[in-house]
């Protein structure tokens, strides 16, 4: 028989540095699940992304057990890695805060792929570069 599900909840992290401080701590804490338990395996996992802010979807079940999925990071995260910027533009039409070639948007979309909403390697590059141009940042040849 099937475990019984209790919760959903999804957070952010950074990659094998996560911590029982906020925001971690209070979300599971108050569906009883065993913070320093989902910390250690959460870092455990992630600890190849080593500090980029990472997505992970907790199911939380009625016997306080539970099961999570790690994501890719964000496209906006990776997107300032790859140009080197601490933030995107504030006022992205007018503002630009750096550059990137094809060629990187084209790695990012590969490594999204799996979480993006795309058919096609071309398409997922097309979402990639929306993000980037809503960032301030030029998509360059």
């Amino acid at each position: 028989m099937a475990k019984e599900v209790k919760g959903f909840i999804k957070l952010q992290a950074p990659g094998g540095q996560a911590t029982p401080a906020p925001p971690i701590g209070p979300a599971l804490g108050q569906h009883g699940v065993n913070i320093g338990q989902f910390v250690s395996q959460f870092n455990e996992r992630t600890k190849a992304f080593n500090g980029t802010i990472v997505p992970v979807e907790i199911t939380v079940f009625n016997d306080r057990s539970f099961e999570f999925i790690v994501k890719s990071p964000p496209a906006a995260v990776l997107l300032k890695q790859e140009a080197g910027l601490a933030k995107g533009s504030g006022v992205p039409n007018k503002e630009k805060m750096g550059k990137v070639t094809r060629k990187q948007i084209r790695k990012i979309a590969e490594t999204k792929m799996k979480d993006l909403n795309a058919f096609s390697l071309e398409q997922a590059d097309k979402i990639i570069e929306g993000t980037a141009r809503s960032m301030g940042i030029d998509v360059v040849d």
